[in-house]
């Protein structure tokens, strides 16, 4: 009897996967390069189809065919080692699935090499956290249809499942799927970074407990605010530290990490011209919150404002600080479904964007309240040119525009740094102008570099002698 499928890398999110496709009924294969994660699994099993392997000779002999292998590795060299590890042992018409970060690029790479070899490869980008992984994450599938044909009845079972719809769509042709998790993740670090700057708001300007902020965190999770990360925010601002007694968010280090995924999407848009500031700056935010010791250090040295400016009404300004959240994480996602649009008609992908929005309202992430929103803006017109001017998300900004003005202001008055809440303000402010001052920064880069430019009054390219 061969076994459905088979998991390579038994770390907690690849020995998630391999759980949650026994739990669905699957017969599952199991590998990993050393034996203890494998022996790990194997002990937390209650009696599901899970087989081990210590020799992946076996581990390949042990699956049907064609061969159904999902690779939960970590990205870059180590996927192609395990490639490599694979190829004497496949034939032609098996299945190779990456599920872990990798470049997209790297991905495509992949693709066309196995291609010729007549093996499929999907790049699959796969959102949830370990949670996720075990009960059902947010997948995004990206390679030839007829390969992901042969998958399909295995992942979409063991997605998230939303209003008895999967939260797993065909994504579209090569890397796609690893590029749609790729922009996920940039998504990901401007929604979290927004939401560290309005917690900065209320307590360091409006001088709100721990408790209080909690709160009113848990409030917004009633309303249309309602996402995942607010959720998580609300019980990590409820944590008691168990040496202290403190709250645990006052003794965790102001030091960010991350892994790359976010620092790709800034560099894939600037490379295509794409804006995506508020992504950036919540990249640059992370990167500055390195330099602790230099922060430390300048705090004594550099001044900011004499005093913090304290608004006796806090009620009005609570309420400002969520009308500029919302309208922050509007134009975060505005940002990130615009390189999805730009890059998918650079490289013809046709991504779904109306599907990409529904697949990530469950398991995943950046799931939030408005992806429903956002998956009927691009339903009602496929060529919408920007979330903003959607006319729900455009009637929002105008109504919310001035919270997040206020907000951005108290900031700069106080001394107290909001990149990405700034950054939200100046894409707004600087996408509903229809004529800007960019026209002298074309005269200069002619001026000094003779690049031409156009006119608005008739066509033609034209050149002037400055001098």
């Amino acid at each position: 009897m061969y076994n459905t499928i088979g998991v390579i890398g038994l770390g907690v999110m690849g020995s998630n996967i391999a759980l949650n496709m026994a739990n669905n009924g699957e017969k599952v294969s199991v590998y990993n390069y050393t034996r203890d994660l494998t022996d790990q699994l194997v002990q937390k099993l209650d009696g599901q189809s899970i087989h081990p392997f210590y020799e992946i000779e076996n581990f390949v002999q042990s699956l049907e065919t064609p061969r159904k292998i999902f690779l939960m590795v970590t990205a870059g060299a180590p996927i192609d080692s395990v490639i490599q590890a694979l190829l004497p042992y496949l034939e032609a018409g098996d299945v190779i699935m990456d599920g872990g970060n990798s470049h997209y690029e790297d991905t495509e790479r992949r693709y066309q090499d196995l291609k010729t070899r007549g093996i499929g490869y999907l790049g699959i980008g796969i959102s949830g956290g370990e949670v996720g992984a075990l009960t059902g994450p947010s997948i995004m599938p990206g390679g030839d249809q007829e390969v992901y044909d042969k998958v399909a009845p295995i992942l979409t079972k063991i997605a998230a499942q939303v209003d008895g719809t999967p939260c797993c769509v065909y994504i579209g042709p090569k890397g796609s799927g690893h590029f749609v998790k790729m922009v996920h993740n940039g998504i990901e670090y401007a929604d979290m970074q927004l939401i560290t700057e309005a917690y900065s708001f209320l307590r360091d300007i409006l001088l709100l407990s721990v408790d209080e902020i909690a709160d009113i965190f848990e409030t917004w999770n009633q309303g249309e605010l309602k996402s995942y990360l607010i959720e998580i925010t609300t019980e990590i601002l409820r944590k008691r530290d168990d040496l202290t007694g403190l709250p645990l968010i006052d003794v965790i280090l102001d030091k960010v990490g991350q892994k790359g995924t976010g620092k790709w999407t800034s560099i894939q848009a600037i490379d295509n011209g794409i804006a995506t500031s508020i992504i950036t700056e919540s990249l640059f935010a992370r990167y500055v919150s390195s330099l602790k010791e230099e922060r430390v250090a300048a705090e004594e040295m550099l001044e900011g404002p004499s005093t913090l400016h304290l608004k006796r009404n806090k009620d009005i300004y609570i309420e400002y600080v969520r009308q500029a959240l919302y309208m922050g994480k509007i134009c975060a996602y505005a940002q990130g479904f615009n390189q999805y649009k730009a890059t998918s008609e650079l490289y013809d992908w046709n991504l779904p964007l109306e599907d990409i929005a529904l697949i990530f309202r469950g398991g995943c992430i950046i799931r939030a309240e408005f992806l429903n929103v956002i998956s009927e803006a691009y339903k009602e017109n496929h060529h919408l040119s920007n979330l903003l001017v959607a006319p729900f998300f455009a009637e929002k900004v105008k109504k919310y525009q001035q919270g997040l003005r206020n907000i951005v202001c108290e900031g700069i008055q106080s001394g107290i740094s909001f990149p990405c809440l700034s950054a939200s303000l100046t894409y707004y402010d600087s996408y509903r102008t229809g004529r800007s001052h960019a026209n002298l920064l074309q005269a200069q880069r002619d001026y000094f570099g003779a690049h031409t430019y156009e006119r608005n009054d008739r066509e033609g390219i034209f050149h002037t002698d400055w001098q």
